[in-house]
């Protein structure tokens, strides 16, 4: 089945999240943002006024994250980081669990945490994408970890901040997409870095993927789709699984 660009770009949450960029940095990948009209810009909670400015009237999502990379602040810490992204015009929030906690198997206090970053943003009209990171879990903590986020409200369950041991796979996605339900959607990160990883992932069930290749990636949609080769790939079992996309 064909696709189109606009498809891929749509499933693209460009990423400006490294430590080092600048605000012109930062104004630059808003810019290639709007030039493809990707989901989203994900960017430092500190960039959020002038991603806000650049993004405002687009249908570009302004995106943010919350505890990250590590995932270790205080409850409270991240939910008043939250509230500040929200003010500054957020509306995406991609928030990373406290991994130890989950491994030592304190649900509770994981899904607590879920909990109250995800009531904030729903009442605020935003989303919420929570970052498990997959490389240090095994795949029942996976699992047990997207099902403790979907009861509680999660829109996403994503792989990776992209700053752990390793990232995405596609692995990951398939299993991702079974634990949770048809109204928790699936987002890849980490490592994404061509079209054939993008096309990989969508196939496996995930929605959103977090790039910073944006440019590169869209550049080989837009080749394939004037040669007629941009087309949906099948999964490991044998169909596409669109689940959740929107």
């Amino acid at each position: 089945m064909s696709i189109t660009p606009h498809d891929i770009a749509k499933m693209l949450d460009h990423s400006t999240l490294q430590p080092y960029l600048t605000q012109e940095d930062v104004r630059k990948g808003c810019e290639i943002a709007l030039k493809y009209d990707v989901a989203s810009v994900c960017a430092r909670p500190a960039d959020m006024k002038l991603v806000t400015r650049m993004l405002t009237g687009s249908n570009v999502r302004i995106c943010t994250v919350i505890g990250f990379p590590h995932g270790n602040h205080l409850p409270e810490i991240k939910l008043a980081e939250a509230n500040a992204a929200l003010d500054d015009g957020c509306e995406e929030l991609d928030m990373v669990i406290n991994i130890g906690r989950l491994i030592a198997g304190e649900d509770k206090y994981v899904q607590d945490e879920i909990k109250a970053i995800c009531d904030l943003a729903h009442s605020r009209h935003a989303k919420v994408k929570v970052i498990i990171e997959t490389c240090y879990l095994n795949d029942e903590q996976k699992a047990r970890v997207c099902s403790l986020a979907a009861a509680v409200g999660a829109d996403w369950v994503k792989t990776s901040t992209g700053y752990g041991s390793a990232g995405c796979t596609v692995e990951d996605i398939r299993l991702m997409r079974k634990s949770v339900p048809v109204n928790c959607q699936v987002k890849g990160s980490g490592g994404i870095r061509d079209l054939d990883t993008v096309l990989a992932v969508r196939a496996a069930g995930a929605t959103r993927c977090g790039v910073s290749a944006t440019e590169k990636i869209m550049a080989e949609a837009e080749k394939r789709y004037a040669e007629g080769t941009l087309n949906e790939v099948m999964d490991g079992f044998g169909k596409a699984d669109t689940t959740g996309a929107y």
